[in-house]
């Protein structure tokens, strides 16, 4: 694992929001663009479930956001991602859903916070992550409100649903009863990730003669076997049980009440035909940040590809985020919906 470049830290008698102490828990983490030493803005970048630290250059899962001449600019940024705890992306970490199950979305934030810290930044310029990560950079601006300036919350909500809760028990009884766990239960993850338009338009009801089966079924399968190369059960069961473990109204009140510890810009990112995270949410939550006087807005993506979009459709990406990376002003139409005036250029 040495050509990921990983640099580690750890943090001794860590207790949990519940109360419950670790011993010992040791983060991975990647660092991309100037050294910290040259004091340039910093963005974390918060993974998503089956994501992992290496967001940016050649193997980066994000590296069309994110790069020399990308949107996020890695000559003016200094880019961090760290391993969430027992993702299975560190080979030197071999702990997993036994050792990590008493951490809960908060806690992962208060470990981030804790690395960053440790390793020389005082204050976040952007935590921006999607999905499970989106989920880390709420909590990061409410547990530790003057540490970030803005955060950029991607296909993903203040709480995890009835929906998602729902869902991550299904995938639950899948990991835990099927012959083939990992392989199964994400075959069943992207019927939920994607739509029935989206297989429509690549698949067409086309046919593998090699195969003797439709191409959507050995699309299904290839992605089964490719996260079966990449994940553990127990740390799939994991980044399952971190989700489903997100609220921030947890022990704060109800969300209104909660979102008053808010100092940080928030920029929420939906897509509409997002299935597992749906935009309604995110739009009655930014109704409610505005009314409290926040700055806050909401963005959306418009695509056929529902909640993986924000993996597929980077022009609109770049454009929504442009103001948040570069001198931009944004302002919001009557129906709450974000406009992007670009100072520099005009269509």
């Amino acid at each position: 694992m040495n050509e990921k470049n990983l640099h580690y830290h750890t943090i001794n008698h860590f207790v949990t929001c519940e109360g419950f102490h670790y011993e010992r828990i040791r983060l991975s983490y990647e660092l991309f663009g100037p050294p910290l030493s040259d004091r340039k803005n910093v963005v974390l970048v918060c993974h998503a479930l089956t994501g992992n630290s290496t967001v940016a250059g050649e193997r980066g899962w994000w590296n069309k956001l994110i790069g020399h001449g990308r949107l996020v600019s890695l000559n003016e940024y200094t880019v961090v991602g760290i391993n969430i705890p027992g993702n299975g992306y560190d080979i030197e970490d071999n702990d997993g859903f036994d050792h990590f199950q008493h951490l809960t979305v908060r806690d992962i934030a208060r470990l981030f916070v804790q690395t960053l810290k440790a390793i020389g930044i005082s204050h976040l310029h952007v935590s921006i992550g999607g999905s499970l990560g989106g989920a880390i950079s709420w909590e990061i601006a409410l547990s530790f409100p003057d540490f970030v300036r803005v955060i950029v919350p991607i296909a993903t909500d203040w709480k995890s649903s009835d929906w998602v809760l729902a869902f991550n028990k299904v995938q639950q009884q899948i990991l835990r009863n099927s012959s083939q766990p990992v392989h199964d239960a994400r075959m069943m993850a992207m019927m939920f990730y994607r739509t029935p338009e989206s297989f429509s338009l690549r698949f067409n009801r086309s046919w593998n003669q090699e195969l003797g089966m439709a191409n959507i079924e050995s699309w299904l399968l290839h992605h089964g076997k490719k996260l079966e190369n990449r994940f553990g059960l127990d740390a799939y069961l994991l980044m399952n049980h971190y989700l489903s473990s997100h609220d921030l109204s947890r022990g704060r009140g109800s969300f209104d009440e909660a979102v008053r510890q808010l100092r940080a810009r928030v920029v929420m990112i939906g897509i509409d035909s997002d299935l597992f995270f749906q935009p309604a949410c995110n739009r009655e939550a930014a109704s409610v940040l505005q009314r409290a006087g926040l700055d806050a807005v909401y963005r959306e993506i418009s695509s056929i590809h529902g909640h993986d979009g924000f993996l597929i459709e980077y022009e609109q990406l770049n454009r929504l985020l442009e103001d948040v990376f570069t001198e931009t002003e944004m302002t919001v139409s009557p129906h709450g919906q974000a406009v992007v005036n670009d100072l520099s250029q005009h269509e």
